[in-house]
């Protein structure tokens, strides 16, 4: 039986401990992992895709079978260039779950041999998304807990109205 390769995908702007968990979990699942950060030229990002890489790289930095990367245009394509049987996908409400499943079933069609599997974060994370911790930082709230040191120290460079 040949490795399992698997993709984390998503934009992490920022990455958070949930983030981590599922990188940590998925890496355990698979022999190897790799967390892919998309290129969407149509969002407005936070952090460029260099730096997003940059503190995903730090994070992951010492673990064997994780890697990081970026990809634009469909996720099936790229998973297909990198021979991926599987992606990774973190599920935190019921929301999350119609939303991942209607994307899963879009992804089986287009390539029958990629399987989705979901995992749920640990409960302290089931809560944070990127999006949340970027408006509580950019409304002067703490966000020690919810992203790595690493991250915050990030943030705390990034010039903010408050």
């Amino acid at each position: 039986m040949s490795d399992i390769l698997a993709i984390y995908p998503g934009s992490f702007d920022p990455i958070t401990n949930g983030h981590l968990d599922l990188i940590e979990r998925g890496r355990r699942l698979f022999d190897q992992l790799i967390v892919a950060v998309l290129t969407n030229l149509e969002k407005q990002p936070l952090f460029t895709v260099a730096e997003r890489v940059e503190m995903l790289q730090e994070a992951t930095r010492g673990v064997a079978n994780v890697t990081v990367d970026t990809f634009g245009g469909l996720l099936v394509d790229y998973a297909r260039q990198k021979n991926a049987q599987a992606i990774l996908r973190g599920i935190r409400a019921f929301t999350d779950y119609e939303y991942e499943l209607q994307m899963a079933l879009m992804n089986r069609k287009l390539e029958p041999g990629l399987e989705t599997v979901f995992l749920v974060p640990a409960e302290s994370y089931t809560y944070v998304s990127s999006r949340l911790v970027r408006e509580i930082y950019q409304l002067g709230g703490s966000v020690k807990g919810l992203v790595p040191p690493l991250v915050e120290a990030r943030l705390q460079q990034k010039v903010f109205v408050k």
